[in-house]
């Protein structure tokens, strides 16, 4: 069927006003004026189906082993990450309305619009998977569309060890940055496994910490028995409403947090998270987008800007909060993992750097760097 007629029976579906089956199809078509087969009452189902319910197409993408990204370039491209780099598929659309479609009605289960006015979501979804689209009047080429797919599994310290991602004296040092209380970040690009990291780390706060999450988009969900999540929310379709993660970094202060975490930070929030750092919240941690350890003091320096601390403030402030950045790495076959680990150090002008102490790779083990005897002793581990 043509797209216009599948909206059309879909429409008059629609205002019966109850679940659909192929009997309900087969009267539909009969009534709308089509050739009633019953090769046509099963390709105008299935046809309905996978653009009606969950994911439509997409949907068995989503549901296969170890798939952490389900990308959409147009009609045409299909992608699935699973942890072994991008694979394209052989799913396709009929055509970009057809994409386009399908990002709307995904966006309008988010409680998100989308259409040429207001050209793009970031939302997550009912099932917790992460929505990003943006139409084609943008984009080329076509409608795009990327989920980021929850974890179905949540990893412990044992388990990225016996994965090759970590090795025992990296795991040694991760848990005894935990249990000092040690303030840090974790660093990395996109699709490195900050958030896997992070959540694996906060589940070895002990169980009596209250630990309180600030997420642009909900994703941290990590094995404790005292955690609070708090989530922003976007304005409404009049433009009101929208509660900005700066603001839930000023509540979540009030809420007596032991650890505060901020899920990603990637702008002004973080000046209200080194402040928080400062007034006495010991082991806070959130996790950046960086190139490297060394390229932190730069990056947080811009953020903060954002916020409108100056330089000298954002030095200052990082020298007081920060003791620690764990950074990661995705390797070209797809293996992912802590690829350094580094300490903050202040220089003679008061500025901080932010000097390397261990240096890994995924499944190759890690080496001390020249800043190791300060990581070792901020762990409380032998050197």
């Amino acid at each position: 069927m043509r797209d216009d007629d599948l909206e059309l029976l879909r429409g008059w579906l629609a205002g019966r006003g109850s679940d659909w089956g192929p009997q309900d199809v087969a009267v539909g078509l009969d009534r709308l004026g089509f050739v009633v087969s019953d090769a046509a009452v099963l390709s105008a189902t299935d046809a309905l189906r996978r653009t009606s319910v969950g994911a439509g197409p997409l949907e068995p993408l989503l549901n296969l082993p170890d798939v952490t990204d389900v990308l959409v370039n147009g009609a045409d491209q299909v992608f699935i990450d699973r942890g072994r780099g991008l694979e394209r598929t052989q799913v396709c659309f009929d055509s970009d309305d057809e994409v386009r479609r399908l990002a709307t009605r995904l966006a309008a289960s988010a409680g998100r619009r989308l259409d040429d006015a207001a050209p793009w979501v970031d939302a997550r979804l009912p099932d917790g998977t992460r929505l990003h689209t943006v139409l084609a009047c943008l984009a080329e080429p076509g409608t795009c569309i990327s989920l980021r797919v929850p974890a179905r599994r949540r990893m412990t310290l044992d388990q990225l060890t016996t994965d090759g991602s970590i090795d025992a004296r990296i795991a040694d040092v991760l848990q005894g940055l935990v249990a000092n209380r040690a303030a840090y970040l974790v660093t990395g690009g996109t699709g490195t496994g900050k958030t896997t990291i992070l959540g694996m780390l906060l589940g070895l706060v002990p169980d009596s910490e209250r630990i309180v999450i600030v997420e642009d988009s909900r994703e941290l969900n990590p094995t404790h028995d005292h955690v609070v999540r708090m989530e922003c929310r976007p304005a409404n379709a009049e433009g009101v409403g929208s509660v900005a993660m700066t603001d839930l970094v000023k509540q979540a202060l009030r809420m007596r947090p032991d650890r505060l975490v901020v899920g990603e930070v990637r702008g002004p929030e973080l000046c209200d998270l080194l402040t928080a750092m400062n007034t006495g919240h010991e082991g806070g941690c959130g996790t950046v987008h960086a190139n490297s350890v060394t390229d932190v003091p730069a990056r947080l320096e811009a953020l903060a800007a954002l916020g409108g601390m100056g330089r000298e403030a954002c030095h200052a402030q990082m020298a007081s909060a920060l003791d620690a950045v764990i950074h990661l790495r995705r390797g070209r076959d797809g293996r992912r993992g802590v690829a350094q680990i580094g300490v903050v150090s202040v220089n003679d002008d008061g500025r901080v750097s932010i000097a390397e102490a261990l240096r890994g790779a995924p499944g190759a083990g890690s080496v001390p760097a020249p800043a190791w005897g300060e990581l070792a002793a901020l762990a409380g581990v032998t050197p």
